[in-house]
């Protein structure tokens, strides 16, 4: 893996870089978390009353989690970026479209579910 060097503006102190480095590893941990789950829907739960649901699901699980692992490197950078330049830290959507798509992502199982009651 090539190493992302950010050669602008000022070294900052270690602790906040420590800490940027933390926040993108939780990152990466909720996209491999997402990835083992879309995993274990296709090949663990029974099939969905909807022929497509089990594979669809698994499909946008791993999407989202290969997703969240690029998005999360680009904010690392961002951050990097800005603690080097004694700049603001820029916004992000991630908490939100993440928090987003779980709650889509909860409503299509949950309809799934009560399909299959019926």
């Amino acid at each position: 893996m090539a190493t992302v060097r950010i050669v602008t503006g000022s070294e900052p102190d270690y602790r906040f870089t420590l800490a940027n480095e933390r926040t993108f590893l939780a990152w990466i941990r909720t996209a491999l978390a997402l990835i083992a789950g879309g995993v274990a829907v296709a090949q663990l739960l029974p099939p969905f009353p909807i022929p497509w649901g089990r594979s669809g699901l698994a499909t946008l699980l791993v999407a989202a989690g290969a997703v969240l692992a690029v998005a999360s490197v680009r904010r690392w950078q961002q951050v990097q970026r800005a603690m080097r330049d004694d700049d603001v830290l820029p916004p992000t959507r991630l908490p939100g479209a993440l928090t987003a798509f779980v709650l889509v992502a909860c409503v299509g199982v949950l309809v799934m579910i009560l399909l299959g009651r019926s």
